[in-house]
């Protein structure tokens, strides 16, 4: 059903894996590093579908836990991403395959120089248009690329908060987004049975890449904490852009 060879298959959850053992550890960074890598073999648009089918079934897994950790402006960021959703898939249903893998690339990139610039004064407060404003572009790169990370995270890394509170908090908003993700592109006619299909193949690779990545987590200082963030968006914009310049 999937119409993929076994290569094509087994590299999709070796991916999974390592992209999911970043996700447990750093709070991010699945997206980022599986759309692109999936865009290679499938449809740029059923990545998408498959990276929030994926990022729903394993945001669910310690929920209770998350959502008593995260700031209220991850539920503020959610509210706006959730609506505004829909409006990335309506995108990504009319733009080109090919333009869509290059734009795909490119946010990936973007996030990495985002997360360079200076950091926020101690004691910061994002205002309401800047938590507004990051909302709306996470939900509409939900959408359209399955990344609901690249204004997220420089939201929160560049902030001189507890890597437990801006883990937690990446974490709230990247569950309420994939939910946003998979209601859309079936409301819109993006999504069919074979992502959820592919989902469930690569998901217990997911599980346990998770499992991995967040039983490390707590034991690096926050120091290496934030150059290990930095560092994954580095690389998987690099792999990307690689990626990219391959296809």
């Amino acid at each position: 059903m999937l119409g993929l060879t076994e290569i094509q298959i087994a590299a999709a959850i070796a991916a999974a894996l390592g992209a999911a053992f970043v996700r447990g550890l750093a709070g991010f960074g699945m997206a980022i590093l599986l759309v692109p890598v999936l865009g290679l073999a499938i449809p740029p648009r059923e990545a998408v579908v498959v990276a929030n089918w994926l990022g729903l079934l394993i945001g669910l897994v310690g929920l209770r836990k998350i959502l008593h950790a995260s700031e209220k402006t991850a539920f503020q960021i959610s509210a706006v991403a959730v609506l505004a959703t829909p409006l990335g898939v309506w995108l990504l249903a009319r733009a080109d395959p090919a333009l869509a893998r290059l734009l795909i690339a490119l946010i990936a990139f973007g996030s990495f120089l985002l997360v360079l610039l200076p950091k926020k004064p101690a004691h910061y407060s994002p205002s309401l248009p800047e938590t507004g404003g990051t909302g709306l572009l996470s939900g509409i790169l939900t959408g359209f690329a399955g990344m609901p990370g690249p204004p997220v995270v420089p939201y929160y890394l560049r902030r001189e908060i507890a890597p437990e509170l801006a883990r937690a908090s990446m974490m709230t908003i990247f569950l309420a987004t994939s939910l946003a993700g998979v209601i859309s592109a079936f409301a819109l006619g993006v999504a069919t049975v074979r992502e959820p299909a592919f989902a469930a193949v690569l998901f217990p690779a997911v599980l346990l890449g998770n499992w991995l990545g967040t039983r490390a987590f707590g034991k690096i200082s926050d120091t290496a904490w934030r150059s290990f963030t930095g560092g994954v968006l580095g690389l998987s914009a690099l792999a990307a852009l690689l990626k990219l310049l391959q296809a």
